[in-house]
């Protein structure tokens, strides 16, 4: 066994000590790698019985994160609660200030911990990691104040660490993209809407398709849409079949203009340079 593998495990075996002192719990789940990699520990330590993953839905939700999550809970053998989030009903989630992630973290765990409270479950988790901590993460704020268990970060797991140890678990998320909610495709300031947020959804799943599960953000900036791809992909996206391809669709979505990001997907690209503390 090497260094990095004994260190791994080392931290996996205080994430189940952390887990089996908590007794019954929820889990906040979207399908993707940190909390399928948590629910998986989670199931294991405290069996079947003892832990409910549950799902909030909206139209922030990829669709195809939806049918994600569904699989992998029957996978792991857990059982799964979809709840609609509130989010969107909110005035103060949809003026989209550099705060939308906080409200939106306020309402929806607000209600896991009615549904935990509910069903006599002890805590609720998420699946925060410690390289969360290096971006914008308003969230993480909300969580702390309602006193969500972030089990991955308090044993010190990275992203990388995760997946490493998700694919020793054989769990198919472990090279899984990173995903984000839709309504991170807006800047702030700019009014979120179920419309914007389908036009997302859609324009990226088709460019996913094409590419063969490319990392994919489009950005809505109003009538343009700003396509972020992974640097290694950006040649095969301006082939000229891809690009009069996804050019068309997008157009047919509503968008006037398709840009390219020459400088390629990067987390929070419209983050704000100088955020609030």
């Amino acid at each position: 066994m090497n260094e990095i593998q004994g260190i791994l495990n080392k931290k996996y075996r205080f994430l189940e000590k952390s887990i089996k002192d908590m007794g019954r719990a929820l889990v906040a789940f979207s399908g993707g790698v940190d909390s399928t990699f948590l629910l998986k520990a989670v199931r294991d330590a405290l069996g079947r019985d003892n832990v409910l993953a549950v799902m909030a839905l909206s139209e922030t939700t990829p669709a195809h994160e939806r049918h994600d999550a569904l699989r992998l809970a029957e996978r792991l053998d857990v059982g799964l609660l979809s709840v609609e989030g509130q989010e969107m009903g909110d005035p103060d989630f949809l003026a989209n200030s550099p705060e939308r992630c906080y409200i939106c973290k306020k309402i929806r765990l607000g209600a896991l911990f009615q549904i935990a409270r509910e069903r006599g479950l002890d805590f609720v988790l998420d699946g925060e990691n410690i390289d969360d901590h290096k971006d914008f993460r308003p969230g993480i704020r909300a969580s702390r104040e309602l006193g969500v268990r972030s089990p991955l970060s308090e044993a010190g797991f990275s992203k990388e660490e995760i997946r490493r140890l998700s694919k020793n678990l054989g769990l198919p998320t472990w090279r899984k993209p990173s995903y984000a909610c839709l309504a991170s495709r807006i800047p702030f300031d700019n009014p979120i809407t179920a419309e914007k947020l389908k036009q997302v959804d859609s324009a990226e799943e088709y460019i996913r398709e094409l590419l063969s599960h490319a990392q994919v953000r489009v950005r809505h900036h109003g009538d343009m849409a700003r396509i972020e791809v992974e640097p290694s992909r950006l040649e095969t996206i301006i082939q000229e079949d891809n690009r009069k391809l996804i050019a068309a669709h997008l157009k047919d979505l509503g968008f006037k203009f398709v840009v390219l990001d020459l400088g390629g997907y990067r987390t929070g690209s419209l983050n704000p340079e100088n955020p609030p503390v």
